[in-house]
């Protein structure tokens, strides 16, 4: 099964940080990295869709980043 999780974070290390303790872990990116601004809090955001095989079933209960 593949599961999926889209990482968001402000535009600093914090967000590298993230992408790569996610790729450590098994992940794989997916796709190209975005890049916004963000009005409301003033801020350019990243993100970057990241997926990863598993064995087992699906489950909403799932805590994706623990996988």
């Amino acid at each position: 099964m593949k599961l999926y999780r889209f990482l968001t974070e402000d535009d600093t290390s914090a967000f590298c940080h993230k992408v790569s303790a996610a790729l450590s872990k098994g992940w794989e990116l997916h796709g190209s990295p975005q890049y916004a601004y963000d009005h409301a809090n003033g801020v350019m955001r990243c993100g970057q869709a990241v997926t990863k095989d598993i064995d087992g079933a699906y489950s909403p209960d799932m805590t994706l980043g623990q996988q």
